[in-house]
């Protein structure tokens, strides 16, 4: 046999042994260091030591980056239980049942006779390997236009901006997930654009950077800006809804809010629950159906509910969803459930969309009162209360309500409608209007087209609602069933008016607040890409109004330029010039001989921080009872020249008595604190004395100093032999440093230029979702 044939036949043998060996190579355990007991705190500490540790940016090792996959995707194993649980059961992390699913999803056909494992070729980035949940969510250009924009005014979107090499996409993959599952079963929308291969989607959502969240209602785009984990992604859903949605419903009120029906022409519907809030599934059905129906949420633990609940005979154990239309004594169709599924709440709410006589207040809702017939199976008839509105007319309205709740069929529809406020409408069907003047009408309708063609009858007295009333409309019913022919006249009826719509000058000023809270997001939040266009017109605006009054105030001012000062003019400008600087700097000036440093404790822990003025900051000194001294004195010093500043305070926290509370505030900061492990015996005898953090409470974020080091600059003192030859200098006697307390003092070298750039806002900024209590 050939040498090159022997070799190939040699290769294709061994692919199978390496294929099968490949995946067991990798042992997530072991990547991490953690055993296979450990529990997810375990892992997700030793996955950020690690990962903090051989991150490329940081690690120049030529090995780094493939160490820094291998730890992600150890995590990412390891992080999801199912993932977890089949490679402890399998070696595997896919979803297989069995060994036999395993293989046979594994390994695939290479050329007649033989398989080859694909992972075995496969690198970890790849995005179809990596994020297989994400496929059913992504979106195309066309798809986001014609599809997802439009439905974006039924229910709100979470969309993710992803792309292949990102990093923190795989951090927040395993929240993304969680979240994403949990949404899209309450009835919001997700998506997923791949920035490498959507480009013009990414570019047209405004984001130039992956990871991105945003949110989509309405048609408008709103920006995600917090910490990606689960809770702040609900609420940022959550806040994305009308805040109007579901309205608070207890004994007080509900009569009002149910006897709403006539005029918002809408069944309404209450929710009993034992929820202290509006469960987002709540607010989210609500935000679908706000075109048919008005919600309102009774919480049963509340007192104030008693009345209601015992009106009702609500069970305050089991969720209740009621529905109520023309009368609020009893409810039309009542649903229990212990968890309301999303399911089950569109199938109850979808058959009660309309009143039982629905009054006909635009043309949208003719449409779907009465449709246009399709064939002669799907015929369907409406009848159509032709009335006024008064106290005059009530009596034949009640007596069509009736009429209509007992002869409800699917082929049937009963409607009114406002002859004055639909005078068109009323006028293409009534042809004797001196007839029905002043009185009721009942018109039998069916619509041929869109373009408004309709087939009708007219009852030929007019509607009273006495008993001869109601046998001559049900014979005429029952003939209708047999013979089509009966709707013998035909006419073409003009769109019906939105009685409903607001008037121009509310949307207009419905349309200026959307722009200008649109506008100011982002002015803070959003990419200046997108301002340029917006601040170049500002400026020319600027240009324009100012270029006028500027060139007139040089040219008056040429000819004075050019003639020499006299000496008191000069003398003159000379003190102006002083003056200016030293006001300038009189900013700064302290008011007091001292400084005021509170310690910050769990009683002034709220006002001093958590309720701290916007634009106030609270410098705090991380101190413990062996350094106070020291550190306090030469903290004083150090920040003295700038207490003039009245949005600045100033404090120390004790590291004995709190040191659980910063080791939470530095898990935020990048390397500010490693992360413990249970082998460290020295870990919680860390020093943290000597840092400081400049805490703004309004906006929750903090800038953080860490202490300096002597041996890092030369002609710092950070020794005994610099303090010995300090001392000859000083006057005798008068020193009362040691070389231990000048090694303490050490620690806040540079705080005052520190402090120069926190007053700049140049300072690294760590933002945290909510502060922690302090004890």
């Amino acid at each position: 046999m050939e040498p090159g044939r022997a070799g190939c036949l040699l290769l294709l043998l061994l692919l199978p042994a390496l294929a099968a060996a490949a995946p067991g190579e990798f042992d997530p355990y072991r990547v991490l260091g953690v055993g296979r007991s450990s529990s997810q705190a375990d892992i997700k500490k030793a996955y950020k030591r690690l990962a903090r540790e051989w991150h490329p940016d940081k690690n120049k090792d030529p090995g780094a980056e493939d160490k820094f996959i291998q730890i992600s995707k150890a995590y990412e194993i390891l992080s999801n239980e199912e993932k977890r649980a089949n490679f402890d059961r399998y070696g595997d992390a896919g979803e297989s049942q069995g060994f036999s699913q395993q293989q046979h999803r594994q390994f695939h056909r290479f050329h007649d006779g033989f398989y080859f494992d694909e992972s075995f070729f496969h690198f970890p980035f790849n995005s179809e390997r990596r994020d297989t949940s994400d496929e059913k969510y992504l979106l195309h250009f066309s798809h986001y236009i014609n599809e997802i924009v439009p439905d974006s005014f039924k229910k709100p979107y979470l969309i993710k901006i992803t792309s292949d090499w990102c990093f923190s996409c795989i951090h927040i993959e395993p929240v993304w997930k969680e979240v994403a599952q949990e949404l899209e079963a309450l009835g919001a929308g997700i998506g997923v654009v791949h920035a490498g291969y959507e480009r013009r989607l990414a570019h047209h959502l405004g984001a130039h950077s992956t990871p991105t969240l945003l949110g989509l209602i309405n048609g408008k785009i709103t920006f995600f800006h917090n910490a990606v984990v689960r809770e702040n992604l609900r609420q940022f859903v959550e806040n994305l809804l009308p805040g109007n949605l579901v309205e608070k419903i207890t004994d007080k009120n509900y009569i009002r809010f149910l006897s709403h029906w006539r005029k918002d022409n809408k069944p309404h519907v209450l929710l009993f629950d034992h929820m202290p809030v509006v469960p987002l599934l709540y607010k989210l059905t609500a935000f679908a159906y706000r075109d048919y129906l008005s919600f309102g949420y009774v919480y049963v633990g509340l007192r104030g509910t008693e009345e209601l609940s015992s009106q009702y005979n609500i069970n305050v154990y089991t969720p209740t969803m009621m529905i109520f239309k023309e009368h609020i004594d009893r409810p039309a169709d009542v649903v229990q459930a212990r968890e309301m599924k999303k399911q089950l709440i569109d199938d109850f709410l979808s058959q009660n969309k309309f009143l039982m006589v629905a009054r006909l207040t635009s043309q949208r809702l003719f449409q779907e009162l009465c449709p246009v017939k399709k064939s002669h199976r799907q015929r369907k008839h409406c009848v159509v209360l032709l009335t006024e509105e008064g106290e005059k007319f009530a009596e034949a309205y009640e007596a069509f309500l009736t009429f209509a709740v007992a002869n409800t069929k699917d082929t049937l529809r009963f409607v009114h409608i406002y002859s004055d406020r639909q005078p068109e409408f009323a006028d293409a069907l009534l042809m004797d209007e001196e007839k029905y003047r002043g009185r009721s009408a009942v018109v039998i309708l069916e619509r041929r087209n869109n373009a408004g063609k309709i087939a009708y009858k007219v009852l030929e007295e007019a509607w009273q609602g006495s008993k001869e009333d109601n046998f001559i409309l049900l014979d005429l019913l029952d003939q209708l069933r047999t013979d089509p022919g009966l709707l013998s006249s035909e006419t073409v009826v003009a769109d019906l008016n939105d009685e409903l719509a607001p008037m121009f000058l509310i949307r207009w000023f419905y349309s200026a607040v959307d722009y200008i809270s649109g506008w100011w997001d982002s002015l803070f939040h959003s990419n200046w890409r997108e301002m340029m266009p917006l601040l170049s017109l500002l400026f020319s605006a600027l240009f324009i109004l100012f270029g006028t009054v500027i060139v007139q105030a040089f040219s008056d001012s040429s000819d004075t330029r050019d003639a020499p000062p006299s000496g008191k003019e000069e003398t003159a400008a000379k003190t102006e010039k002083n003056d200016a600087s030293f006001s300038k700097e009189s900013n700064r000036i302290p008011k007091k001989s001292f400084v005021e440093v509170t310690e910050l404790t769990d009683i002034n822990y709220t006002s001093n921080l958590v309720r701290l003025r916007p634009g106030h900051m609270n410098v705090v000194l991380i101190l413990s009872n062996s350094t106070k001294t020291p550190l306090l004195q030469k903290f004083a010093l150090e920040v003295y020249m700038f207490t003039g500043s009245s949005s600045l305070h100033f404090s120390f926290l004790s590291l004995d008595k709190h040191r659980e509370w910063l080791e939470y505030l530095l898990e935020f900061a990048q390397d500010a604190a490693p992360i413990p492990n249970q082998y460290d015996k020295h870990f919680l005898e860390r020093d943290y004395t000597g840092y400081v953090l400049a805490l703004n409470g309004h906006k929750k974020y903090f800038c953080l100093f860490k202490p300096h080091r002597s041996g890092d600059e030369g002609g710092t003192l950070g020794s005994c032999e610099d303090y010995d030859a300090l001392q000859h200098a000083e006057a005798r006697g008068k020193s009362s440093c040691s070389p231990g307390s000048r090694s303490i003092k050490n620690k806040l070298h540079k705080l005052s230029f520190w402090m120069e750039r926190l007053l700049e806002g140049s300072l690294q900024r760590f933002y945290i979702p909510s502060w922690p209590a302090l004890d």
